[in-house]
């Protein structure tokens, strides 16, 4: 191989995927502010379209109408062929060239891209490209073709004819988009027909030292699934021959906006990479984005683990009125510096110049009404209404300022792309607008032009009528660990400021149905359960999640992270508001008792997810029966197990949405499924059938952390591990691979192929190969789409109907029949060995 040339074979129907990539350009695209009409939609995720969201913002009605099937404007300050400050992009499995990501107003974006094929002998190619957005193609300087379909995460194809000489011929592609909020941004270029070739990219480096910082990079992974404390390192499994500077950046979640950058020299053949302590990185689920430098040639890759450090919180205080001061006083030293954490800090008497700071640095957000910015005010009209005696005069009038310049609904004027249309966000809004308004009552809010009376007056109808759905169907999100938080935000900043008694008191009423459902969804304080909506920041983090802190709080069992919605909220109405919940909750939350719970439940409107659950002291799982069967996913995670005690020793199956690491898919590599499965569960047995189209990855998976459980063992096609006294079985219709390589190293396991069943049976063993004799013979009968039969040797005979009904033990389930009240059913739970 040449030493100026990075590259891989291009069979036909290939994808091109080493580019050379220019940085991306973004414009604000203003437009004047304008009423949108439409109401909270609790279905807008159940779409069979692909992930289609059926919602346009006017910023898009109009960006289509200027740019929708016209050739892209490729002027934007770049000369066609150049590339300014390029960095390489390699693919690590991926056939797209991805810059997906997340953008907080209307974004106008665009990009350069290039790379270089090389062929054989000359001849006629056939290329197809794929994108979101517009796109234009030149070969050898000549165009080939463009497209513009500009529709927001829908991918859109064209194909287009060219000729290639012998040797090099350069491709190069500009890629545009409108970025709303969540922003699939990327270009897939497949060669579907031509000469002989290869394609990569041309180095400035010997192409043995490019490789080996690519290979590094495929294959190295972090030491341990998740760190509560110690060292955080990689392993190198493929230490890089010459000596490398690395430059590390750890980020959050799209919602995160601290980070930190590191620098760190890697020697020549070093297996292990070390980043830093626990105690002194940022807490939660975290994204360490790695930039390897040798000899002049950059390569990166972004890798995702927990980071919390359990050292500095040890074991929490008996009484709830000295947990309620830890939980202030963490939030206060610890949390990210937002207006949640200013809350709690004015709520222990600190109006310093580090909460004007918080406070200052979120202001921004909300004067320019960026998506998410509805998560910002609420928390900060509590601390204006409550604690503004401890603000100077002038932050005070900017918070009032802002508030008042606020736009509280989609039918006030804007050019925003703040999400309006789920629910977390539609009580927040409405939530936001009542609290103002009463606070503001004399003043005029801009956008609506209505006296701050009159805007609470509004906000109080919608905040009741969001209470009514609410009460009727609870979450649309259903069992999200994320959107918990973010409701119990609202519902607490009611109970605390509403000035009206009946909506308090609903308030109330809501915020202890949800802790009713997390404590009966929750192992040991930790949620286990299948999820409306999942993210990887949140399936991954054990103890950093919000929940943990909330079982904490409320029920002494949990930890600490660093990004918080709702803790001082509920913190706040247990100290001064009177909140009372019920106490029998904490053992349902941390069931240590003998026996197990299974419950029962639906939630959405209509019911459309039935949910079910069931716990022992050793293990726990939870699943969504009859929930869409073989349509395309969005982000659920329709099952999730716990064994034990240690929040890592947990497992969820799915079939990414797509290959790449970390990324910004809906549904993505973990979080959601592409095709959704049949799942039936009856107790510790549980059935997940898939049956995906060509479009989708060709494999499901299962995380599997190795490291978290006690004993494990695997083999052919079955996985087995014990953990705390809990024991699980993964069982399925092919080979199971557990991946040795790349970022979920020890932590995943893989099953080929777009169709296949997995088994999952819990239970309570120290003794993995005891266990897995004790259940040798379980296999399934039947067919993907019709009734299936499991034989179990504590059940007998279970029998899955098509129907999503199960029949055993001389019992019927049927998820039809559940309420959103739910029932809970004891049961014996034996001991098995």
């Amino acid at each position: 191989m040449s030493g100026d040339w990075l590259s891989h074979p291009l069979p036909a129907g290939a994808a091109l995927t080493y580019w050379l990539v220019g940085e991306i350009a973004e414009a604000r695209y203003d437009l004047p502010d304008l009423p949108m009409a439409g109401k909270m939609d609790p279905f807008f995720f159940l779409t069979k379209d692909r992930n289609f969201i059926p919602h346009e913002y006017p910023c898009r009605t109009q960006f289509a109408a200027d740019h929708r099937g016209g050739r892209p404007d490729v002027s934007g300050g770049f000369a066609a062929g150049s590339l300014l400050a390029a960095r390489n992009w390699l693919p690590f499995g991926s056939p797209r060239l991805d810059l997906s990501g997340f953008w907080f107003r209307p974004t106008h974006v665009a990009t350069w891209a290039r790379c270089l094929i090389r062929a054989d002998l000359p001849g006629a190619a056939r290329l197809r490209l794929r994108t979101c957005g517009g796109a234009v193609l030149w070969v050898n300087g000549k165009e080939a073709g463009w497209m513009a379909p500009y529709k927001r995460n829908a991918e859109t194809a064209a194909e287009f004819s060219t000729d290639l000489r012998a040797g090099d011929n350069e491709i190069v592609v500009f890629f545009d988009d409108l970025a709303e909020r969540d922003a699939r941004y990327y270009i897939q270029l497949d060669y579907l027909s031509g000469p002989s070739a290869t394609t990569g990219i041309a180095i400035d480096c010997p192409g043995e030292v490019a490789r080996a910082l690519e290979t590094a990079l495929a294959t190295m992974h972090f030491d341990a699934p998740a760190y509560s404390g110690g060292e955080v390192a990689l392993t190198l499994p493929h230490p890089v021959p010459v000596l490398v500077a690395v430059a590390v950046t750890v980020e959050g979640d799209f919602m995160s906006h601290t980070g930190l950058t590191l620098s760190r020299d890697l020697p020549s053949h070093a297996d292990r990479l070390l980043i830093d302590r626990a105690e002194n990185l940022p807490g939660d689920f975290r994204h360490f984005t790695l930039a390897l430098t040798a000899q002049g040639f950059t390569a990166r890759r972004t890798f995702g683990v927990e980071v919390c450090n359990i050292t500095a919180q040890g074991l929490a205080p008996a009484a709830l009125g000295a947990r309620i001061g830890e939980a202030l006083d963490w939030m206060a030293r610890n949390a990210e510096p937002d207006t949640v954490a200013a809350l709690a800090r004015l709520a222990l008497g600190l109006g310093d110049t580090a909460t004007q700071a918080m406070i200052a640095a979120t202001l921004p957000v909300i004067e320019d009404c960026w998506d998410c910015a509805d998560f910002a005010l609420v928390p900060l009209i509590w601390g204006r209404v409550r604690f503004g005696r401890l603000l100077p005069d002038a932050l005070n009038g900017r918070i009032d300022a802002a508030m008042l310049g606020y736009r509280y609904w989609m039918d006030e004027p804007g050019n925003d792309v703040q999400w309006y249309f789920s629910e977390n966000h539609a009580l927040l809004f409405h939530t936001a607008a009542y609290l103002a308004g009463a606070h503001l009552p004399d003043r005029t809010f801009l956008r609506s032009g209505r006296k701050g009376a009159d805007q609470s007056a509004v906000g109080a109808a919608r905040v009741r009528d969001w209470l009514d759905h609410f009460e009727a169907w609870e979450m649309a999100e259903f069992n999200s660990a994320p959107y918990f938080p973010i409701d119990l935000k609202g519902l607490t900043a009611l109970f605390a400021l509403a000035p009206d008694a009946d909506i308090r008191a609903r308030a109330g009423a809501g915020i202890s149905r949800l802790l009713e459902v997390v404590a009966n969804s929750s192992h040991h304080g930790v949620i286990t359960g299948a999820q409306g909506r999942s993210y990887e920041h949140t399936l991954r983090a054990g103890r950093s999640l919000e929940l943990s802190a909330i079982t904490r709080l409320i029920w002494g069992q949990g930890t600490y992270g660093a990004r918080f919605h709702t803790l001082p909220g509920l913190a706040l109405c247990l100290r001064d508001h009177g909140l009372v919940l019920d106490s029998e909750l904490a053992a349902r939350a941390i069931w240590r008792g003998e026996g197990a719970q299974e419950w029962c439940f639906a939630q959405g409107e209509g019911r459309f997810a039935a949910l079910y659950h069931y716990k022992s002291a050793a293990f726990a799982m939870g699943s969504a029966a009859h929930y869409r069967w073989f349509d395309w996913g969005y982000q659920e995670t329709l099952i999730h197990a716990r064994i034990g005690t240690n929040p890592d020793a947990q497992v969820w199956i799915n079939h990414p949405g797509e290959v790449i690491h970390s990324g910004y898919g809906r549904p993505s590599y973990w979080g959601g499924s592409a095709s959704v499965p049949r799942v039936q569960q009856y107790r510790g047995l549980a059935l997940v059938w898939f049956d995906g189209v060509a479009e989708q990855p060709d494999f499901t998976h299962a995380w599997f952390p190795v490291a978290a459980f006690d004993r494990v063992r695997i083999g052919g096609n079955q996985a087995v591990a014990t953990s705390g006294g809990g024991a699980l079985i993964l069982r399925a219709s092919g080979p199971l691979e557990l991946l040795g390589q790349g970022p979920t190293t020890g932590c995943e396991l893989r099953l080929a192929g777009r169709q296949g069943w997995w088994i999952v049976r819990l239970g309570q063993s120290a003794d993995p190969d005891g266990f897995a004799a004790r259940f040798a013979g379980m296999k399934v009968a039947g067919e993907v789409r019709g009734t299936v039969r499991i034989e179990d040797p504590e059940y007998g005979s279970v029998v899955f109907h098509p129907d999503a009904s199960i029949e055993a033990e001389g019992r019927r389930l049927d998820p039809t029949e559940w309420t959103v009240t739910g029932h809970r059913t004891l049961h014996r739970e034996p001991a098995l060995t």
